[in-house]
């Protein structure tokens, strides 16, 4: 190592101890360093942990500015209810702009005047959310349009959304760099879809994307502008009262970004009833000529049309009765032990790039990461 390499650790290891010894953890609660979660949003600096204690945290609203920030429930997962109140008129936190993972908080209630009320508002940075819930909120998460942004979820709950109001989602990303999705959970929409993204790309991996019998969601997952999506080992399904029978809808509001495909990978789609599904619909018209949905070893549930007018590869994709899974009405989606479908297909590639499943969806929530035979089954579970 020459003297100029030294030189040059030696300054950034004198830049980052500073944050690493200053670092904190500020408890939240009865007997904590503070008693509201607004007041650690006002005292927390960079690299600080903040800890929340469980129980009920009523219109106690946040603004977080931090750069860097961990916030997480301890003892229990702490429930924040709005109780009518917003931060900034948003949400009840706000996540101004900065590197932040978001552990064990569940959110509750927020309704704001312009029907945008959420749970977080996610406006710029990279955000991790992590075995949080969302439930009656007009919208659990929203994003604002920061094509830097980049938001992940992992194991969290989506669910209940207020049964008055006017398009209000379950989870909105606006025109940001990236969605992740992993593990996850939605159910009961009402009217407008539970997962909406405007992402230039966006993931969606072992999760329960299921509207169930309480729901009237209208598209499962709605991508308007097309982007780069995939989902790969997902369970989608819309219930006998959606107000809509497209289960993904991709390109619908035109394109907004450099390229864009969509990628579905042993995805298992449930429409249950009698009315006809659309499972997959694209609007080539609205998309750049070129764009490609390709489709390879997902099982479908239902009456309707699967890749009707989708440019692309389909392969390995299988229609089955819902007697064809092992225990349906407990969300139980694998398929039967004397299914003749075990070991039909192989593992999925396309231009050299592995878009087989590593992992299943647990309930009730996260997922499991699995070893993989080399034939396998289609749809979400081995």
């Amino acid at each position: 190592m020459n003297r100029s390499t030294c030189i040059a650790l030696c300054l950034a290891l004198c830049a980052i101890l500073p944050t690493l010894s200053s670092a904190r953890v500020i408890r939240v609660g009865p007997d904590g360093d503070v008693q509201k979660i607004s007041e650690a949003a006002r005292l927390a600096k960079d690299g600080d942990i903040v800890e929340i204690a469980s129980g009920e945290w009523r219109g106690d609203v946040a603004l977080w500015g931090q750069k860097q920030l961990t916030i997480r429930g301890v003892g229990g997962r702490p429930i924040l209810i709005a109780d009518g109140k917003s931060a900034e008129g948003k949400a009840i936190w706000v996540i101004r702009n900065g590197d932040f993972m978001i552990d064990n908080i569940e959110f509750r209630g927020a309704r704001v005047a312009d029907g945008n009320g959420a749970g977080i508002r996610f406006e710029g940075g990279k955000l991790l959310v992590r075995n949080c819930v969302f439930l009656d909120n007009q919208n659990g998460i929203l994003t604002s349009n920061n094509e830097k942004a980049e938001l992940t979820i992992e194991s969290s709950l989506f669910a209940e959304a207020p049964k008055q109001g006017h398009l209000l989602h379950l989870l909105y990303a606006g025109h940001i760099a990236s969605l992740k999705i992993s593990g996850s959970r939605f159910h009961s929409g009402q009217n407008a879809h539970l997962i909406k993204s405007r992402a230039r790309k966006t993931d969606i991996r072992y999760s329960l994307i299921l509207d169930g019998p309480t729901g009237t969601a209208s598209y499962e997952v709605d991508l308007p502008n097309g982007g780069q999506a995939t989902l790969i080992g997902n369970v989608i399904g819309q219930s006998v009262a959606t107000s809509n029978p497209v289960l993904v809808a991709y390109g619908a509001e035109g394109n907004a970004w450099p390229s864009s495909s969509l990628v579905l990978s042993h995805n298992t789609f449930i429409s249950d009833g009698f009315k006809p599904a659309w499972f997959i619909r694209a609007w080539p018209k609205q998309l750049p000529a070129g764009f490609r949905v390709h489709t390879f070893n997902n099982l479908i549930s239902g009456i309707g049309l699967f890749d009707y007018g989708l440019p692309g590869i389909h392969q390995g994709n299988y229609p089955v009765w819902s007697s064809a899974f092992a225990g349906k009405d407990v969300l139980n989606f694998r398929l039967n032990s004397l299914s003749w479908l075990r070991g039909i297909v192989g593992r999925p590639s396309i231009e050299g790039l592995d878009i087989g499943p590593t992992a299943e969806f647990s309930l009730p929530i996260g997922s499991t990461e699995r070893s993989m035979p080399e034939k396998l089954m289609p749809g979400a579970f081995q």
